[in-house]
């Protein structure tokens, strides 16, 4: 039905027992060219284990959650996780070749003071950074962002685009990019491709919108009907221009979090 990029995320995704043969699995898809690009969002605090085999397997690019280099700080966020094996969680994808972006969610109050360190460390790394606002409570607005690391750096408008959420920019004299996901604060649903299979096989078109179509349900009924593609072409249909919620009081949000679809 036309869909070349697969993204396998969470949760996270590898503290499944079975997840390497999933992967193993749509490795035939790359290397016959049906599918053109398999990658993989994770808390690097597995993957310093299956990074050599999820190379093999054709994956070329990982994105790791970070907020914070601060050890202690790290903690807090994550609720007693720890930095050091995500960081090396981190140098074992590096070494086996994976791209990796580093996924930063901008809590206000909470790690305002890792952003310089966080972009400067992931410049000297050759990462791109990607940004995005979230919470109520926390909510920091990422025009805010931007103007500080403006005061810093300079940034170039880019015109790049995955039909993701993203917008880029560069840092003048290096080879590094930052984006920004503004889903409370900006609506970019009219432009964003996405679509989320959960892993109990419900179709989600949007994260900010309750609609979903359960496909497991199809399949076990009727595995030889035609009407799982009917199924998945109504779901894109429901793709909307906007969320409509308020950023800050959440007004008119769905009962269902973001974080709980995930992705």
């Amino acid at each position: 039905m036309g869909v070349e990029k697969l993204r396998v995320t969470g949760g996270e995704p590898l503290v499944r027992r079975d997840v390497m043969a999933f992967f193993r699995a749509m490795a035939r898809h790359l290397r016959l060219g049906t599918l053109r690009e398999l990658t993989l969002t994770t808390n690097g605090t597995q993957p310093e284990r299956p990074a050599e085999e999820l190379a093999s397997c054709g994956v070329r690019r990982v994105n790791v959650s970070l907020d914070t280099l601060d050890a202690e700080k790290f903690a807090r966020i994550t609720r007693l996780g720890r930095l050091a094996p995500v960081l090396a969680g981190i140098s074992a994808a590096q070494a086996a070749g994976l791209r990796v972006k580093i996924n930063t969610v901008a809590l206000k109050g909470v790690n305002e003071d890792a952003l310089f360190a966080l972009t400067d460390w992931c410049g000297a790394q050759g990462f791109d950074l990607m940004g995005a606002g979230l919470g109520a409570e926390r909510f920091w607005p990422l025009s805010d962002l931007r103007a500080r690391l403006g005061s810093r750096y300079r940034l170039v408008e880019t015109a790049e685009t995955s039909g993701g959420p993203a917008r880029y920019l560069r840092v003048e004299g290096r080879g590094q990019k930052i984006g920004f996901i503004t889903p409370l604060s900006h609506n970019f649903c009219a432009s964003c491709n996405r679509m989320r299979l959960s892993c109990t096989g419900e179709l989600f078109s949007c994260l900010g919108q309750a609609g979903k179509t359960d496909l497991r349900g199809l399949v076990r009924g009727a595995p030889e009907d035609d009407g799982l593609c009917a199924a998945i072409a109504r779901a894109i249909g429901q793709k909307t221009g906007g969320h409509g919620f308020d950023p800050v009081t959440r007004r008119g949000a769905i009962a269902r979090m973001m974080s709980h679809t995930g992705g």
